[in-house]
């Protein structure tokens, strides 16, 4: 038994039945997206089994591009939930049959209310084909099911189409880049977008010394900042220098070194800093792995230290470069 062709025809038959919707695309999905951008309430999707699971899939990926959607399972529908659906929702329903019984009891209550509907079936006499404002055409040749009873061609066809309409609502409404990330803060472009410098730079109990400390007095600030750093400011609170454990270790190699010294004497000039906390921490990143540097200090107007941003803080956020 070749498992590989078994899996390639798999491929192939699905690809197919999506090449052949494709082609038969009409004035019905046009009618299909003029109904849910005409909606000012939700689009809620429903269906049974696999065509349920599919309908779940479908209800995130609208709501997740600009189109307020839910799924509401039929069953659930049926003993209360049926309330859930106002006059100025759109259903969408799934069924390969059209006829999936606990749909089916729903459809007569949709339409009383005169709720627009919307039927995705292979079967546009059945009787979600019946109720249907809109009727779309999800049939197959056959599954790629070898016993062809597993719901396998039709649901990719399904989800397609799903994914099809969505796509299309988002072209239509301009939805851009700025638009997805605001829905999925939590995702990697969410927080390239929207995570900036103030959300994650440390501003409590930061290892700050005077120009007038010694190193001995510096290296003890530095074990308890935990950030293999000391930040050096002037009588006027002004950040001048900053003195890292490898200035340290640098320190260290020197003939006249001494604990005695004053910190700032074996600290980097002028380091890096920054005064703008609504910059994006994508950018920050930048920044710090562009200057080779560990800890990035930010800044007032004064140049006196407000907080510090440092690189495991940005990596432990997932934060990526822009």
């Amino acid at each position: 038994m070749n498992l590989i062709k078994i899996a390639q025809e798999t491929f192939h038959t699905e690809a197919k039945a999506l090449h052949k919707a494709a082609e038969r695309l009409d004035q019905k999905f046009l009618d299909a997206i003029t109904l849910i951008l005409a909606t000012k309430g939700k689009l809620i999707i429903t269906g049974v089994g696999k065509s349920g699971l599919v309908g779940a899939k479908m209800a995130a990926t609208f709501a997740s591009t600009g189109t307020s959607s839910f799924f509401l399972h039929p069953t659930e529908a049926l003993h209360g939930d049926l309330g859930m659906i106002g006059k100025e929702d759109t259903l969408l329903a799934i069924s390969s049959s059209g006829e999936s019984e606990e749909l089916t009891k729903i459809l007569p209550h949709i339409k009383r209310f005169n709720i627009p509907l919307i039927g995705l079936s292979s079967n546009p006499n059945s009787s979600l084909g019946f109720y249907a404002d809109v009727f779309l055409d999800i049939s197959v040749e056959k599954e790629a099911c070898p016993l062809g009873i597993a719901p396998t061609t039709s649901t990719t066809l399904t989800m397609a189409l799903g994914d099809a309409l969505a796509v299309a609502l988002m072209e239509h409404r301009g939805f851009k880049q700025e638009d997805f990330a605001s829905f999925h803060p939590g995702g990697t472009l969410g927080k390239k977008l929207f995570v900036r410098i103030k959300d994650l730079m440390r501003s409590q109990n930061l290892p700050i010394i005077e120009e007038s400390t010694t190193l001995r007095e510096a290296i003890i600030v530095m074990s308890e900042g935990k950030l293999g750093t000391v930040l050096i400011v002037d009588k006027s609170r002004a950040f001048v220098a900053i003195l890292s454990d490898g200035d340290l270790r640098r320190a260290l190699m020197q003939e006249n070194f001494s604990l005695k010294h004053l910190a700032i004497t074996y600290a980097s000039k002028n380091p890096k800093s920054y005064a703008n906390t609504e910059l994006l921490a994508s950018e920050a990143l930048e920044i710090i792995e562009d200057g080779r540097i560990q800890l990035l200090p930010i800044t007032n107007e004064a140049q006196q230290i407000i907080g510090v941003l440092h690189i495991h803080d940005l990596i432990t956020a997932g934060i990526k470069r822009k």
